[in-house]
């Protein structure tokens, strides 16, 4: 028993620890600070969003006296902030004084050192002289807190509680840029009577799906939920869900997302239908009784943006931009941005996916049994699709970079500063450990832009989205023949559809294809007025015929057959026939036909048209292989031995 309380207490201790190092993030200001004012360049330094900051005190911790009070209070106010949770403003405006409140009341009680486990009978307010506001701000703060530090410390899994966080949920598929950003999920607005079937349903996809998605997901359960308690439906109005309810939430969700993207409202609606498809599917206790297929028809889906829309926002960098982006990107700043972009060009991978390279796993080299040598390959995961392990092979001047990029990373990193072994790390300030950023990148390459004064078409600086540049390769692998199947292997997409959506031509190829295809002269009226030509004048116009059609010589004529559609007596005529047969008498026949076909070689060759060029040739052999035979053997003909009565 003993033994336990005293590991219990351990890792108290190394939580706590924990805790404090989290509080000592952007120069140790949370932790030294006592007043905490909104114009600090610490709040600009974690990401926290202070619109028009001035001197304005956001927090006075002066009145916690006791205990661990103080820095769990400020972990929970910096976490809440740094996560999205609650917004710096929203602190300032309805908690500044329950926070010094919360710190006086406390610390006047015995035994009261920590927020863990802290009872919620809230006796302290008996005599405390507060108002029904500042009762309510104090209570609604206490108990977040209690809850955030009670989980915090607590040994239960990490999908019990209220707040998921993707770093403690083994599995997860978090993106290298969605490592900056939100990696939490909170069900603290999910009504309490569902927020447990929510969760069962969520504990499936985040360990399926990207953590990404599962934010959106969650995003559109909690408007589901929370616009039919707006309406004033209550706890079992799911259970009890009719076909007139959604017919209403349907219309709920074109006012709330009218003039918003296509994309948002039929996302509010498909996204509620998985949801409840897969809780009827798995027989929820609180899922609805009518089927989902009666409730929500497929024609409720409000249509995402239209093709046209779509095609619209697929932006290629321009060749001109391109080109001279190629020439001047070892001029980039920081110099660590080359690596990137040539990788970026290189594969047409996503900005995310080349930023999630390991290191100790980004290269590999495979024998190709075509070259007879080992081949290196590009190795990554693509989380958006969720695949696991993509290989494409990349050229040995690129796998040098790499392996360069490889070995520098090993001798920088440690346990401490790149945990997860990004070939991109940050090494140091806010963001060691994590790869670098996906928006630095951007800003990088734009800065490059502006200061070599790359234009776009209509003579502005060009803006560049590190999306075009994916764009741009599957462009480059469409024009260069590649098939679609073996692009949408490379670029990691889970469907070959939005394959197409990228690999299109551009207008270069498009006019060059166009250029070849047959012209069809129906504009030239003014030279030759209807029906004036009617085919049957004394010589033939070579010029003039039909790219479809051929003009092989053939004894007593020409052949104008159309040239896909197959015909053997054209060329060899009766010349390969057993029955077929010849002798000196015709010596003479074979030698003007020859001379007619090498007449018609000369059209052929004049007029450009190969595939005339090509017959004709063929039939020439074909007559001078024969007249050489007859000129040597004197008769041919394969069945001779039958064609003469015996004499008996």
């Amino acid at each position: 028993m003993r033994t336990a309380a005293i590991a219990q207490y351990g890792a108290f201790d190394d939580k706590y620890s924990r805790m404090t190092k989290y509080l000592s993030s952007e120069g140790g200001y949370w932790k030294d600070n006592d007043r905490w004012y909104l114009d600090a360049d610490s709040f600009m330094k974690a990401g926290i969003p202070v619109p028009n900051p001035g001197h304005w005190l956001l927090a006075d911790f002066g009145s916690y006296k006791k205990g661990r009070l103080k820095e769990e209070m400020k972990y929970f106010l910096l976490h809440s902030m740094k996560d999205g949770i609650i917004e710096a403003v929203s602190v300032y405006r309805n908690y500044r004084q329950a926070i010094s409140n919360i710190g006086r009341l406390l610390s006047s009680i015995r035994n009261v050192e920590s927020f863990n486990g802290l009872d919620t009978c809230d006796r302290e307010l008996k005599d405390a002289g507060l108002n029904s506001t500042e009762r309510l701000s104090y209570l609604c703060l206490k108990h977040s807190v209690t809850r955030l530090i009670t989980d915090y410390y607590g040994d239960r899994d990490e999908m019990e509680n209220d707040i998921w966080r993707a770093s403690r949920i083994p599995g997860t598929k978090v993106s290298a840029a969605g490592k900056r950003e939100k990696v939490s999920i909170s069900f603290e607005r999910i009504p309490t009577y569902y927020r447990e079937m929510v969760k069962r349903f969520m504990s499936r996809l985040v360990v399926k799906r990207s953590w990404s998605y599962c934010v959106e997901m969650m995003m559109y359960i909690r408007y589901f939920s929370e616009t039919f308690y707006a309406h004033g439906y209550t706890d079992g109005f799911l259970e009890r869900l009719a076909r007139q309810d959604i017919e209403k939430y349907l219309s709920w969700v074109a006012g709330d997302y009218e003039g918003k993207n296509a994309t948002f409202r039929s996302k509010a609606v498909s996204f509620i239908r998985q949801y409840i498809d897969y809780i009827q599917l798995a027989e929820y206790p609180q899922a609805p009784q009518k089927d989902v297929n009666r409730l929500i028809f497929e024609d409720d889906i409000p249509k995402r943006e239209r093709p046209a829309d779509t095609m619209g926002k697929v932006k290629y960098v321009p060749e001109p931009v391109r080109v001279q982006l190629d020439a001047c990107i070892s001029e980039i700043e920081p110099m660590e941005m080359m690596s990137v972009y040539i990788l970026l060009r290189e594969s047409g991978w996503r900005g995310t996916d080349v930023l999630n390279l390991r290191y100790n796993s980004c290269l590999e080299y495979l024998w190709n049994g075509y070259e007879k040598e080992y081949i290196p390959y590009l190795c990554g995961e693509i989380t958006k699709t969720g695949i696991p392990l993509l290989k494409i092979p990349i050229r040995k001047e690129v796998a040098d970079m790499v392996k360069k990029l490889a070995k520098e990373a090993v001798e920088r990193s440690t346990d401490d500063n790149n945990p997860d072994k990004y070939l991109f790390n940050t090494y140091e300030g806010r963001y060691e450990g994590f790869p670098l950023s996906k928006p630095a990148f951007s800003a990088a390459v734009q800065e490059l832009i502006d200061r070599k004064g790359i234009l776009d078409g209509d003579g502005k600086l060009y803006h560049f989205k590190a999306h075009a540049l994916r764009h741009t390769r599957a462009l480059e692998y469409t024009e260069q023949g590649m098939p679609i199947g073996i692009i949408q292997q490379i670029l990691g997409h889970c469907s070959l559809q939005m394959t197409l959506h990228y690999a299109k031509v551009s207008e270069n190829a498009l006019y060059k294809k166009w250029k070849e295809t047959e012209k069809l002269n129906l504009l030239h009226l003014e030279s030759m007025p209807p029906n004036a030509y009617k085919g049957n004048g004394e010589e033939i116009r070579y010029e003039f015929i039909r790219k479809n059609l051929d003009a092989v010589r053939i004894p007593f004529g020409v052949c104008f057959k159309p040239s896909k559609l197959p015909c053997r007596q054209q060329i060899s005529h009766c010349l390969d026939c057993a029955n077929f047969c010849t002798s000196r008498d015709n010596i003479t026949e074979y030698e003007k036909e020859i001379e007619r076909v090498r007449e018609q070689l000369e059209i052929s060759k004049m007029l450009g048209r190969g595939e005339w060029e090509e017959k004709n040739r063929n039939y020439l052999e074909i007559l001078k292989r024969m007249l050489a035979r007859i000129q040597k053997e004197g008769l041919i003909h394969k069945n001779g031995s039958h064609r003469e009565e015996c004499d008996g």
